[in-house]
């Protein structure tokens, strides 16, 4: 008995010891309260993340810790607890907002929540406080006040790493909640898809991104993630209207007095979006219209966007999501102007073109679950449908299925991150653009990144293989007399592309960092196998025989905070280098001078001009850029801007024989500012706000030759522009805002203010002095 009575006593110590003690709770916003997902707990050497609903819970051994919480974004929280044998403790925590803009949470860098401070590349954050106080219409507005950010004619460039291909091929690769949004055929941003009443933050990520994302993001990625449905129900209103001034070029007003009975230009619309959960529902609703008679003669917009968002929180492990986008509409534009006075705001060689009617949508089903082992599992698809119905037989169709499966362990006790992931994508496009013909690409790629973290050293590493394989008809008429053959009608590549990042904290505000990544473009079906006429007798004819473009980006730059009582920001300093090889480019490929009988009789260009493999380039700068926010006197200053400096070259060039079409005879890459200064601030105290912006580009040193030939009317007011607008141009714009009460806000704009003549693209105005009035409703 008394042996039995011993026995049984060891037996319950060791069952009462071995029984582990369980902490759990619910993290939330302190602000909002609303639920965080994605939180780090470590208690010892155990650790959890926080589900859909913020709850999270854990096991451990009976003991006293320190357990603490990690978010991205927010002040670390630390609490003492001690935990007895099989208790289970409830321990729900609220965390702050960090206040402090090297915190800001940003996902493109790395596929997963990490503070701006920490990224191995450069990474620029704009807030939708911003897109809202300048009236933002489309996305490309409100891009051009990034430090090194140009847009030319639609085309995003990042220092200087693009120019401008006629329509065709971007290097900047465009997303929406992570997913690829460019046109299939062509590569080309669609700018009025994007939901402006709708963003939460938007991310621009400079450099060679191709290791990351793949295809297109040789230059660098534009991350745009939409809006999300908080506890509390929230309903955002807007109306705006704009008109422009008379132009500072004396009798290029064409309105007023013309057979258009256009009596001013005008522009007005409207936005809307409500957010809400209905019990696990989240639901955004948003919608946005447009209607714009331009100051460009036959240049206008009518069209109107629907986006509605749905998430489903099945339970705190899993969601699903259907997020979708139509935009509908038409539209009217030209490519040449008239001349460089008189007829500036006019079309030149019968360029205008129309839209007759358009239908574009996106639906995108997507999937997200955290298993019990720890893991992050992601599905995300997207169905894009394009149909332009063009003038001058320029109408496409095209359709693109985008899938990828993704998984993600954060291993927090060794500070490591593993991403890996396959992606599918698909498209198929049929156009008069490409005469006619039916066309599909299919891209087939695998990834894998690591992200490390030890004391204050982040490194990074990615690798992604891609397999292109493009199918098209085996016979391509190039001109009337050649035509190429591509064997079976396939094409077929495959790459492998790198990446390397590492960043130091040198100090409690000072971080150093240092990337190299690899960037890999394969040629769009537009560059390939465009065959059309614009203007008068000019033709953008097919290269079949174009191949893909490679490179890299090396930069290496410093992040210094500082703080000024209680206004806080940062400093941010780049070196940069990126060399390009196979440099697809839209040249000049023959040029024929006729007589246009008239009357009178005048001599007119035609010309072809086909995407070519120009060569390698390299492009080296450095970029000063700072932000910062927080308060000042009574007020807030919000602050953003910097100077961008670049030297962009073809590593082989003779002014002579070998200078691909340019205007320069001095090695500089066409359509890029070599010197960018920008700064937009903005001061708020009471119920008013008052902000300025000014924008610095020097003198476009190179472009296509053809648009300075003197004995052509509309090119020889190019020669005549820039001749004599040879010192850059300054745009300046000021803006002033009234908080009528907590819902109602109304606000003044002016921009363009010094009435500035100038272009970003030769033989294509940019907007003269206008005025704008926005009202902002929000509740």
């Amino acid at each position: 008995m008394r042996l039995f009575l011993t026995v049984s006593l060891l037996v319950l110590s060791q069952i009462i010891f071995a029984q582990k003690a369980t902490v759990q709770g619910k993290i939330t916003d302190a602000q909002s309260g609303e639920a965080l997902t994605g939180v780090s707990v470590r208690c010892g050497s155990t650790g959890a993340i926080s589900g859909l609903e913020g709850d999270y819970s854990l096991q451990t051994a009976p003991g006293i810790y320190e357990i603490t919480f990690i978010f991205t974004g927010y002040e670390s929280v630390s609490r003492n607890v001690r935990l007895e044998a099989g208790q289970t403790f409830s321990l729900n925590i609220s965390l702050a907002d960090g206040n402090n803009l090297l915190q800001t949470a940003t996902v493109t860098a790395g596929k997963f929540d990490k503070p701006l401070g920490e990224v191995t590349v450069s990474i620029d954050v704009l807030k939708p406080r911003l897109i809202e106080s300048v009236n933002t219409t489309s996305v490309d507005e409100v891009l051009t006040k990034v430090p090194g950010v140009s847009i030319v004619d639609g085309q995003a460039n990042i220092r200087g790493g693009s120019g401008f291909s006629y329509g065709a091929g971007t290097r900047v690769l465009l997303l929406i909640d992570d997913i690829p949004a460019l046109q299939p055929d062509a590569g080309f941003p669609n700018w009025d898809d994007f939901p402006v009443e709708n963003i939460a933050q938007m991310e621009v990520l400079k450099g060679a991104a191709s290791a990351l994302y793949g295809s297109s993001a040789m230059n660098g990625i534009i991350n745009i993630r939409t809006g999300y449905a908080k506890d509390k129900p929230e309903t955002e209103a807007a109306m705006f209207g704009k008109t422009w001034d008379s132009p500072a070029i004396p009798g290029a007003k064409w309105w007023g007095s013309d057979s258009s009975f256009i009596e001013q230009p005008v522009e007005t619309g409207f936005s809307f979006v409500h957010r809400r959960k209905a019990g696990k529902l989240d639901v955004v609703l948003g919608a946005y219209g447009l209607y714009r008679d331009s100051y460009n003669k036959d240049t206008y917009s009518r069209y109107g966007r629907v986006t509605p968002n749905f998430r489903y929180r099945v339970n705190d492990r899993l969601s699903i999501s259907l997020n979708s986008n139509f935009n509908f509409g038409r539209s009217g534009n030209f490519f040449i102007w008239g001349n460089d006075s008189l007829k500036a705001y006019e079309a030149g060689l019968g360029s205008a073109s129309r839209s007759l009617g358009r239908l574009r949508f996106n639906i995108d089903p997507t999937l997200q679950y955290f298993d019990r082992a720890g893991f992050r599992h992601k599905i995300l698809s997207r169905y894009y449908y394009i149909s332009n119905n063009n003038s001058g037989n320029q109408s496409n169709d095209s359709r693109m299925f985008y899938g990828e499966y993704q998984i993600q362990r954060k291993l927090d006790q060794l500070g490591l991150v593993m991403t890996a992931g396959v992606v599918g994508i698909g498209t198929s496009i049929k156009a008069d653009l490409y005469n006619n013909a039916d066309y599909s690409t299919r891209n087939l790629a695998g990834y894998f990144q690591a992200d490390y973290k030890v004391g204050k050293l982040n490194l990074s590493t990615g690798v992604r293989y891609e397999q292109n394989l493009l199918r098209s008809p085996e016979l391509i008429r190039v001109s009337d007399t050649r035509v190429d053959t591509i064997p079976n009608g396939e094409t077929k590549e495959a790459k492998p592309v790198f990446r390397f990042g590492a960043n130091y904290q040198l100090a409690k505000a000072t971080f150093l960092r240092a990337s190299w990544g690899q960037g890999y473009r394969y040629p769009t079906i537009a560059e390939k196998f465009i065959n059309t006429d614009f203007s008068a007798g000019n033709q953008v004819r097919p290269n079949p025989s174009l191949v893909s473009e490679t490179g890299w980006t090396a930069e290496l730059g410093i992040k210094q905070g500082f703080k000024i009582d209680k206004w806080q920001g940062f400093v941010d300093a780049t070196i940069f280098q990126s060399e390009y090889q196979n440099m697809m480019e839209f040249v000049l490929a023959e040029l024929r001078l006729v007589i246009d009988p008239g009357p009178p009789p005048t001599l007119a260009p035609q010309a072809a001009f086909e995407s070519r493999n120009s060569g390698e380039t390299r492009t080296t700068g450095f970029e000063i850029a700072v932000m910062g926010q927080g308060k000042i006197g009574p007020g807030t200053l919000n602050v953003l801007g910097g100077f961008t400096k670049i030297n962009p070259r073809y590593k082989s060039f003779d002014k002579d024989t070998l200078n691909y079409g340019s205007s320069d005879t001095t090695n500089i890459l066409k359509y890029r500012f070599r010197d960018m200064f920008k700064m937009d601030a903005d001061y708020s105290i009471g119920r008013f706000t008052f902000g300025a912006a000014v924008q610095y580009y020097s003198f476009m040193d190179a472009i296509d030759a053809i648009f300075e030939i003197e004995i052509v009317e509309p090119f020889k007011g190019v020669k005549n522009f820039r001749r004599n607008n040879n010192d850059g141009f300054t745009v300046l714009d000021f803006r002033a805002a009234y908080k009528i009460n907590d819902h109602v806000k109304l606000s003044l704009l002016c921009n363009n203010a010094l009435n500035t003549t100038y272009t970003f693209r030769p033989a294509l105005m940019e907007a003269p002095r206008n005025y704008s009035v926005r009202v902002d409703w929000k509740m």
